[in-house]
């Protein structure tokens, strides 16, 4: 799943940065609504790695029931966190 493609789906644009408070609350319900409906594992686990960088993710013992798909969910927060700490090093 391409997260772009993921972005353009929900929020309407690549780039969220600039997007006005109500079209960004809107895109998360939506956002929200699809994970919760979403019945395919991978597209399920794209939709709450976009949560996850957009800081709106539910917990994952709350979001996966099966105990591999919870580790590798872990798995991508330790990297996208990994990842943000490396950048924040690199503006220093």
């Amino acid at each position: 799943m391409d997260f772009d493609q993921l972005l353009v789906q929900f929020f309407g644009t690549k780039d969220i940065a600039d997007l006005p408070p109500e079209a960004l609350v809107a895109g998360t319900d939506r956002l929200r609504l699809q994970f919760g409906l979403e019945k395919d594992e991978g597209r399920r686990f794209a939709l709450w790695s976009l949560m996850y960088m957009l800081g709106i993710a539910p917990d994952v013992e709350d979001a996966f029931e099966d105990e591999d798909e919870r580790d590798s969910a872990r798995e991508f927060m330790d990297m996208v966190d990994a990842e943000m700490d490396g950048e924040d090093e690199d503006d220093a």
